[in-house]
Parts: C-alpha cells; sequence; structure tokens
C-alpha cells in the first residue's frame, strides 16, 4: 500500500467545492485527495479529466447528424443523441477502472510507474479497494447495457454492432492491443468512427451512414489518437520494462514526436479537403484558429522535454500528452463550433 493511502479526515479541504471539482476535471488530482469529497474522488478515480475528448466525440456525431440532415439525410432524434453520448462517456468511465485494475494486477502500475505519480491511483493510492474499482465499473457498465437495449429497441440492430465493437476494442485494450503496437490506433477508431459514427447513426434513427459522414469522424478521431501517441512517449522508458509495445516503444521518441506532428498537420489537411468536397460547409474551417495552441504544442515537441515540472503542471512526469491534449481540446471545441455555425447557417438561410 502507498505512502500516500488516502484516509478520511476530518480537517476542511482547502480548495472550495467547485473549485475541487474544476480542479480534478481539469488536472485529474486535487491536493490533499484524502481530505476531498466521495465526488471528487471518483472524479479523480475514473480519470475524468479526459472526458472532454468523449464528450467532444459525442457531441461532434450528434451535430454532424444536425447537418447532414440539413442536407436531406433525415431528421435528428435529439434525444437518442444526448442518449448515446452519456452512453459512450459511461463506457470511458468504466473502462478507466477497469484499464486500473488489470495494470495492477498484471504489475504494470506500480508505485514508479508514471501513473501512479501524475495523479493518485485508485488502488495504490488507497482511494478505492481492486473490489471496489470492479463494482463500479460493473455499475457503470450495467446502465450502459440499458441505454443499449433502450436504443436497440428504438434505433436498431447497428446500435448492437457500435456498441459491441467499442466494448470488444476497450476490453483487449490494456491487455493485447496496448502491447502490440495497436493501442495509438484503437484510439482513432474508438474516438472517431465507432464514437462519433454511432453517435451519428442513433441520432440519424438508424439510417445508413454516408460516406460524408463516416470521413467527418476521422480528424477528431486523429486528434485523440495524438493524445495516447503523446502519453506513450512519456512512458517509453517504464512500458519498455514491463513489455508494452507501444508505437512510442516501437518508434523511439524523435520519431514518434514527428508522428504526431504529421497527425496534426494531417488534421488540418482532412479538414480543407471536407470542405472542398462539399462533404460539410465552411464552418469547420474555425478549426484553424486552433493554430495558436498547435504553434505552442509543435514549439514544445520540437524541444527536449523539461527536467523538473513547470510552476502549475499539474500531470508531471507526463509531458508531451499535455501539449496534445493542449490542442486536442481547442480543435475539437472549434471543429464543434464550426458544425454549429453551418447549422445555423442552413437555418437562417432557409428563413431568408
Amino acid at each position: 500500500m502507498s505512502t500516500r493511502t488516502a484516509v478520511q479526515g476530518k480537517a476542511a479541504h482547502p480548495l472550495p467545492l467547485l473549485t475541487r471539482w474544476k480542479t480534478a476535471w481539469d488536472g485529474c488530482n486535487v491536493p490533499q485527495i484524502e481530505l476531498a469529497d466521495g465526488f471528487t474522488r471518483w472524479l479523480v478515480i475514473s480519470r475524468a479529466c479526459v472526458f472532454t475528448m468523449t464528450i467532444i466525440s459525442g457531441m461532434l456525431g450528434l451535430l454532424i447528424a444536425a447537418e447532414q440532415a440539413t442536407r436531406g439525410a433525415g431528421s435528428v432524434n435529439w434525444f437518442f443523441g444526448f442518449l448515446a453520448i452519456i452512453g459512450i462517456m459511461l463506457a470511458h468511465a468504466s473502462n478507466n477502472l477497469l484499464n486500473d485494475y488489470m495494470d495492477v494486477r498484471q504489475g504494470v502500475d506500480t508505485e514508479d510507474y508514471p501513473r501512479a505519480q501524475y495523479s493518485t491511483h485508485p488502488i495504490l493510492g488507497g482511494l478505492t479497494t481492486p473490489n471496489g474499482l470492479l463494482k463500479a465499473a460493473g455499475l457503470l457498465t450495467f446502465i450502459d447495457f440499458l441505454i443499449m437495449l433502450y436504443l436497440y429497441t428504438q434505433v436498431g440492430a447497428m446500435v448492437l454492432v457500435f456498441a459491441v465493437l467499442g466494448f470488444v476494442l476497450s476490453f483487449f485494450y490494456t491487455n493485447v492491443l496496448k502491447r502490440a503496437g495497436l493501442g495509438e490506433l484503437t484510439a482513432f477508431v474508438v474516438w472517431g468512427p465507432l464514437m462519433t459514427g454511432g453517435t451519428a447513426y442513433v441520432a440519424l434513427n438508424g439510417m445508413p451512414l454516408t460516406t460524408e459522414i463516416w470521413a467527418l469522424t476521422l480528424p477528431y478521431g486523429l486528434v485523440v489518437a495524438s493524445v495516447l501517441v503523446g502519453k506513450h512517449i512519456d512512458k517509453i522508458e517504464p512500458d519498455t520494462k514491463v513489455g508494452v509495445r507501444s508505437v512510442p516503444v516501437i518508434l523511439g521518441e524523435e520519431r514518434s514526436k514527428l508522428l504526431n506532428k504529421a497527425i496534426f498537420i494531417l488534421f488540418y489537411v482532412i479538414i480543407v479537403a471536407l470542405v472542398v468536397l462539399n462533404y460539410t460547409g465552411p464552418g469547420v474551417l474555425l478549426t484553424f484558429l486552433a493554430l495558436p495552441y498547435l504553434r505552442r504544442s509543435w514549439q514544445k515537441y520540437s524541444e527536449p522535454k523539461p527536467k523538473k515540472a513547470p510552476e502549475g503542471w499539474t500531470v508531471w512526469p507526463l509531458w508531451f500528452v499535455g501539449w496534445a491534449m493542449h490542442f486536442n481540446r481547442k480543435a475539437g471545441g472549434y471543429f464543434t463550433l464550426g458544425l454549429l455555425v453551418n447549422i445555423g447557417w442552413h437555418y437562417i438561410s432557409s428563413l431568408l
């Protein structure tokens, strides 16, 4: 058991409640976690700081469906779309819990492994027990199962295909895929075609997805994959020791940093191509407003990792993943805004 074992104390936490929640959401940790309320602790346990990627993937799917509906692809069921977003968030949380459980059981997560250093580990840090993690994951999976069954009855059998594929890839991620250099590709598929495409499918009441929709799922899936590449760059040495052959372990640090730069560029190449091909409206070009964030991330990928954490850096010893996420959040946010602009412009035009 870690020396940081969290024992619920009687002293007041130094941060106000809402600030505490925001801190856990933004950085996967809070100071003096042993004094935190239960909700904050579970935000940390479930690694809620990465849920933004899932929310963006789901929202993109819903808005892609809405935009395509303005082009004659059918009608949008917003309730089904939002229910699908809740489902993929629950699946993400459950997967995080199971990953931590399996990594401890297999000896990957230890006190000196980065997972237990950038954030209080659920088990090693004493926030919960292995059994507690399994129970929480089971509860989330059960709720997810009910959502899947409901959407299946309302939308069709393809709901099961999207859900089962996502579950299978997530289940085998820790044991097989991450160890075989396929973890980054898995992230691209899950957060791109499966999450975004699946949400679009549900929101369109089960209408077959067009080439345009499948193409629109690709850009954000790429920048999610870049986050995994960045994370695994940070973990090259410890991953090598425990036999995890991630893409950065295979390629090495410098070539992996070049890979992420290529992914950043490819994101914009695809965005421009989608507009030129008229798969979507020009509003998505708002993603170019994220270029200042890309420029800063690009700079960090062109420099060596600092020897110690800069002031305010919350996920040390991770570094490159933070800068991939720095761009990811802005690129995804502006992509979402761009789709909203496209939808809004259509409705305004229809009134003129």
